[in-house]
């Protein structure tokens, strides 16, 4: 018989669930995580571009990424359907040497921290080195998530939302009053017009923009975070012809996948002379202003590589903490 003796078993996977996640993450640690993980050389083939299945009212999402440190690899899936209204999230991570399950994450929260996280990270990057007065378009949980990143991690000045529904945009407000100068507004124009940073997180009931180009002034950072799809519009045909560089996580599909991009090219607008990855910004290897005066735009369509930088850093806190749940098997690695 083969002597196995000295064969090392693989060590147990840990899961974390989101009340694991919620209690081992802050947004500092997250903005500081991505902006290591964005700096290091990232190819295209380590993010490589999201598959869906899709059935009759159902779909599965699958975002795998390399990460380049050196210690993971990861795959996120979202499961959804439609009809019902239900989704969930599971995010999977790989030694990237043993190839050993090392973790399985509950992904809901990651997302919203991802996704304003990369927002803020972006922010800090392209926005005026001074306390900054933000407008932000809508007042769900990613405006929200948002905001409070972003106040995080950079001074903020003061603060303006709008939403069209009056309470949801008083609710907003009421949850910052605390700690920052903010008041809802009845009108998006008006809160952009003296604003150093426009945050986007909404869609319109009839996907028609909600945000205007000619609305903009000089010198403004625009993120927009609410249109992901082809049949999703956020920003106008005049805020991408107005920027002088589009910042994007996944720049392939922000220019083919989005419907702001979509409809900013066939009105005519060319993008692929200012269009670049986030990675080439965080790097330094590109200035997105000539002059101060120049509008940069961030737009974001989620990525796995953020996903499985959160989820590194979760598993890293929650292994020195004792969080999450050893699991009571695990699969093992075998030769090829």
């Amino acid at each position: 018989m083969p002597d196995n003796s000295h064969t090392q078993a693989p060590s147990r996977a840990l899961f974390l669930s989101d009340a694991d996640v919620a209690s081992l993450a802050d947004w500092p640690s997250a903005v500081a995580a991505l902006a290591d993980a964005y700096a290091r050389p990232v190819s295209n083939a380590m993010v490589p571009p999201r598959a869906m299945a899709r059935g009759d009212g159902i779909w599965l999402r699958s975002l795998s990424a390399v990460s380049p440190n050196g210690g993971h690899m990861g795959c996120k899936l979202i499961a959804a359907n439609t009809r019902a209204r239900r989704a969930s999230y599971l995010i999977s991570l790989f030694d990237q040497h043993s190839t050993e399950l090392c973790a399985l994450i509950d992904g809901n929260r990651v997302t919203g921290l991802r996704t304003a996280a990369t927002a803020a990270l972006a922010v800090t990057l392209l926005a005026p080195q001074r306390p900054l007065r933000v407008a932000v378009i809508g007042s769900g949980f990613e405006a929200r998530n948002a905001l409070d990143c972003l106040c995080a991690v950079r001074e903020v000045q003061s603060a303006r939302v709008f939403s069209p529904t009056p309470a949801s945009r008083e609710r907003f407000a009421e949850g910052f009053r605390e700690t920052l100068d903010i008041c809802a507004a009845d009108s998006p124009e008006s809160i952009v017009q003296d604003a150093d940073v426009v945050i986007c997180a909404a869609r319109s009931r009839d996907e028609s923009p909600v945000l205007q180009g000619a609305w903009l002034p000089p010198g403004v950072t625009v993120v927009s975070l609410g249109s992901t799809l082809p049949e999703q519009r956020e920003v106008d045909e005049a805020t991408m012809a107005r920027a002088a560089c589009i910042i994007a996580d996944m720049p392939d599909e922000v220019a083919h996948d989005t419907g702001d991009a979509i409809a900013a090219t066939r009105a005519g607008v060319v993008l692929a002379d200012k269009l670049v990855a986030l990675t080439s910004l965080a790097a330094g290897s590109i200035a997105a202003r000539r002059t101060d005066d120049e509008i940069v735009l961030y737009k974001s369509v989620g990525s796995a590589l953020q996903d499985v930088v959160i989820a590194e850093m979760l598993l890293a806190r929650a292994q020195q903490q004792g969080r999450g749940v050893t699991l009571p098997a695990t699969i093992v690695p075998v030769a090829k």
